[in-house]
């Protein structure tokens, strides 16, 4: 019986280097507009076709604990800055299975960041202060 994959072993790489300690990843997300029109049959009854029309990709957000590594805020810099075309990257989110083998991954294409948020910071709270980049992309594919 195959393992049961977790979603809890994962790894994110931009431009083929591991991006490691990461909390939380969301956007996994491919979709296409539907198209509706209506049509009168020869014997007069009125349907309703529905045809794909654009196909589109939901945002990339990642979520780990803010440390001393800067990866995220400095690549956002690079966008803030007008560097766009520098900044574009392609990347992976990896899924693992249990033993640590690879089983599943998503590549992004021009992959930028386009939010990049620090933690709520609460001196009464008792949370681990988490960064959070969304990354815009123009393709999302499952290698």
């Amino acid at each position: 019986m195959p393992d049961l994959l977790t979603t809890f072993a994962f790894a994110v790489e931009v431009d083929g280097i591991t991006i490691a300690s990461f909390k939380e990843v969301s956007g996994i997300d491919s979709n296409t507009e539907v198209i509706e029109y209506k049509e009168v049959t020869g014997a007069g009854q009125l349907i309703i076709r529905k045809v794909p029309g654009s196909a589109s990709w939901a945002d990339i957000t990642l979520r780990r604990r803010i440390d001393a590594v800067r990866d995220f805020w400095d690549w956002r810099v690079q966008v803030l800055e007008g560097d766009i075309d520098s900044a574009r990257r392609n990347g992976s989110i990896v899924l693992y299975d249990s033993m640590q083998t690879e089983v599943a991954r998503w590549n992004f294409v021009n992959g930028w960041p386009s939010v990049w948020k620090g933690a709520d910071l609460d001196a009464g709270a008792n949370e681990v202060a988490v960064e959070e980049v969304t990354i815009a992309h123009e393709g999302l594919v499952r290698a």
